[in-house]
This record gives structure tokens, sequence and C-alpha cells, in this order.
């Protein structure tokens, strides 16, 4: 691979982003390579950001829109994947969870950036079972349960003293076990495209997108890059 070194213009401190390029210089991938399901080819790949000790591996952007039609998009942690989906939690309270809950479908996006790789992922969002987050809720460490508890998430906050005082009054509260927020869960993102794009060299990338058949089937077609 190689790194064109970006100019700065006029001697001062902008980066001349127009001049920034990466050369891809990678093994590509064929439809024969490919898992039948993309919820497998999804674990291969995890597996090779893992492997490649990335930081933050299962990190992805959720994009969903509001009743303007406005999309957004914030990163969040993919906490399981399978057949069924892709699932992540917050607080059901959220801008998200209030977008996802009007209108239920959404895109989610990994990219494992060194590996010039991205999986891009669209379909519908359903609420992940309760024993299910509860299952999740059960191996989080105290701190993040208790930051459930704290944050108001998505609301406006007039000082971070104010978050650490709630915090501290949740920590006060739960002096043992710390209970699921009833308004805190799962997501889960059940696709119904899967794309798996791989970096190639002079920017003719592969780009394999796994399309649903039916309840349970599969096709898989060739994009132009």
């Amino acid at each position: 691979m190689v790194m064109w070194e970006p100019s700065r213009s006029g001697g001062g401190d902008e980066v001349d982003l127009a001049r920034m390029r990466l050369e891809y210089e990678t093994a590509g991938i064929e439809p024969g390579d490919l898992a039948a399901d993309p919820a497998e080819q999804f674990q291969r790949w995890l597996a090779d950001a893992i492997e490649a000790e990335l930081y933050e591996p299962n990190a992805m952007i959720v994009s969903s829109v509001d009743a303007d039609g406005q999309p957004w998009s914030r990163y969040v942690l993919l906490k399981g994947a399978g057949s069924a989906g892709f699932d992540f939690y917050t607080n059901y309270r959220s801008l998200k969870s209030q977008q996802l809950e009007a209108n239920p479908r959404a895109a989610a996006t990994f990219g494992w950036l060194p590996l010039h790789r991205q999986v891009n992922v669209a379909g519908t969002v359903e609420r992940i079972p309760e024993a299910e987050s509860d299952a999740y809720w059960a191996v989080r460490v105290r701190g993040s349960q208790l930051g459930a508890w704290a944050s108001e998430q998505s609301s406006e906050l007039p000082d971070r003293d104010t978050l650490l005082r709630r915090y501290d009054e949740a920590d006060a509260r739960f002096a043992d076990d710390v209970p699921r927020p009833e308004h805190w869960g799962g997501w889960r993102l059940v696709p119904h495209t899967v794309e798996f794009w791989q970096g190639r060299r002079n920017r003719l990338h592969d780009r394999l997108r796994y399309r649903r058949v039916g309840d349970t089937g599969w096709d898989v077609v060739r994009l132009s890059p």
C-alpha cells in the first residue's frame, strides 16, 4: 500500500484532503468465496478484525431517520450477531430509540479500515426480548449499569456535575445488584441486505451484496464499485 503525503496549502495548517490517498493492495473476494449465509460470512470477517487486533472491532455506525426524513448516525457497539440479526443496547427513551420506534428501519456500517473492509447492513429493527436484555445486563460491569440509570440519554444536561450526582445517587440506591431499568434494553437489526466491501487497487473495489430471498434464503450479486 502507498500513502500519498498530504500537502498543506498556503503554508498554513490546513490539510489538502483532495491529495490524501491510500492505495488498496489486498486480495479480492468472489461470490464463491462467501458463506451461504451472511451471518456466517460476517463472523469470518469479524474474526479477522479481532485477530488483527483492531480497535473496537465490534463498533458499528447505526443510522435512523426522524419524522422529517433527516438521517441520524452514531456509533454503537455490536453485542450479538447471528442469523436473527445484529444486536445493540441503549436507552429506549433516547433519540435513536424514538426514531426507531416511529420508523423501524435502519442501516449499520462496520469499518475495518486497516483491512480495507467494510460491511453495510440494511433492514428492519425490533426490540430484543426482555429475557435477552436481562441476560446481557447481567454481564455488564457495575459502573456501566449505574451509568444507564444516571443518564437520561439524549436529554439536555445543565452540566456534567448533574450527571455525576445522578450516578452517585444510583450507586447509593443500589448497594448490591443493580436492576435493569425498564427503559433500557436491546434493538435487533434484521437485515434484508448485507454488503461486503473489499478495497482493491485503482478503486476497482469488490462489492458483494446478499439479498434476502423468501424467509430464510439469500442470493449474492456483484455491484460496481
